[in-house]
């Protein structure tokens, strides 16, 4: 045998009959396959190139798939998944103050968090979702059954300045932040991060010192940013100043910001967020459901701010599909710009892979099929009378694919979803605690 004949025996090889890649030139491989050794992609191309290349073991046949990146969810409340419906059709500051906020008080503990963290992981990984970007209390728990279940996570140490179950002044939480982060800085799976609420639950002393704890520690920042009318008009009694105006001033804003919602946002607020590259996650369902309104996604984008997407949790959404979001903000938008080429489809899928990733700081890494990334990969079975017949792959996954469509998920080189099901774990365990948590909670 000739050393080019060689054929090197790798752990997986995924085919396709699609493979997205989205790399930098947006390359769709016909009949194609992602070769993975260890955590890594280490080669993409042509199905028989692939297997003329390399062998494997684990063969996942590409026969009406679509092989490409892992979806990624920018904004969310893993643990909320557990006081899904238990309020609905209200505006937001009735639905927090008077129902969710009572019922986090209590209910949360680290053994309530893991438990819910676990059935919001697998709602997500079953559809096609490999990372996601968590604000919440006792990160601890969050991030352990984020592990346990084998998906990717920035994790956020959630900061308010009152008193909550896992905290009593902003300092504490501050501290606990940094425990957090020491803990987990370095994991393969978990990247934490620092995630206050927001400028109307933090004051302007309390974002400074967290901002300084970020940069200190080289962590990210998450926060919910002119979710609400109120809230514009909150800060502006406050500070004199718009929200992304109060945040500029105090110096709060970077690369290094993901801000959620965005939806009351004038021109020169997206000016500000384009200049200081602050990353916008989009949480369309969310705020329609809450009738908090529409961020203007359009505008963003022609001023260059990536904006990704979150589902917000699934108390106000009230599922964990970036694939719904995709689809509900490619179509509002149309039809509030009066241009049905608004966030084409192509370009939902950047918002859902690419740039989620660079939103998440996991933009090396993670959201395309390169060689040298980390296999975050999943496969979608078009075979399905809603996704027949196939002329165009990105308008398939935008306006017609479903979570329940997603056959095989891997995350950093393991197979977590294969067949539509968890590989390891019961999902029936995580289905049953979580009936029997609302039984508790429906109780009182």
């Amino acid at each position: 045998m000739n050393f080019g004949d060689f054929v090197q025996a790798i752990d997986y090889i995924i085919r396709g009959d699609y493979v997205i890649t989205m790399n930098e030139k947006l390359d769709v491989i016909r009949n194609g396959a992602v070769a993975v050794k260890g955590e890594k992609i280490i080669d993409v191309g042509g199905s028989d190139a692939i297997l003329k290349k390399y062998s494997s073991a684990n063969v996942i046949e590409g026969k009406d798939r679509i092989v490409m990146p892992g979806l990624i969810n920018t904004h969310t409340h893993a643990a909320m998944v557990y006081f899904r419906g238990l309020a609905d059709d209200m505006p937001l500051k009735d639905w927090l103050e008077k129902h969710i906020w009572p019922a986090e008080n209590r209910w949360l503990s680290p053994e309530f968090v893991f438990d819910a963290t676990k059935l919001a992981c697998l709602e997500m990984l079953r559809g096609g979702v490999t990372a996601y970007n968590d604000m919440y209390f006792f990160g601890e728990s969050v991030a352990a059954s984020t592990k346990e279940i084998g998906m990717r996570a920035v994790i956020g140490a959630g900061i308010v300045d009152f008193p909550t179950k896992t905290g009593n002044s902003a300092d504490e939480y501050i501290k606990n932040a940094e425990g957090f982060i020491n803990d987990w800085k370095g994991d393969d799976l978990i990247t934490p991060c620092i995630a206050p609420h927001s400028a109307y639950a933090c004051s302007s002393e309390t974002l400074k010192k967290i901002k300084e704890t970020a940069e200190r520690l080289d962590v990210p920042l998450s926060i919910h940013l002119a979710e609400t009318e109120w809230e514009v008009g909150e800060i502006i009694s406050k500070y004199a100043k718009r929200p992304v105006e109060h945040l500029d001033a105090i110096g709060f804003l970077d690369k290094n910001v993901l801000a959620a919602h965005c939806v009351w946002v004038d021109d020169s607020e997206i000016e500000i967020l384009a200049r200081k590259n602050v990353g916008v996650s989009h949480c369309i369902e969310s705020n329609l459901k809450l009738a908090s309104g529409i961020a203007p996604v359009p505008k963003m984008l022609s001023s260059g701010i990536k904006v990704s997407f979150g589902t917000d949790g699934a108390a106000s959404n009230n599922d964990l599909s970036v694939l719904s979001e995709m689809s509900t903000a490619a179509k509002v938008h149309k039809a509030l710009a009066g241009n049905p080429t608004v966030i084409d489809a192509k370009t939902a899928v950047i918002m859902a892979t690419k740039w989620g990733a660079d939103a998440l700081g996991l933009g090396g890494t993670v959201g395309s099929l390169e060689k040298g990334k980390l296999a975050d990969i999943i496969a979608i079975n078009f075979k399905k009378p809603h996704l027949a017949p196939m002329y165009d792959v990105y308008s398939h996954i935008v306006y017609s694919a479903m979570a329940s469509d997603v056959e095989t998920v891997m995350v950093n080189g393991r197979l977590i979803i294969n067949g539509g099901r968890l590989v390891a774990g019961s999902e029936d365990d995580i289905i049953n605690k979580a009936v029997e948590w609302g039984r508790k909670i429906a109780a009182c």
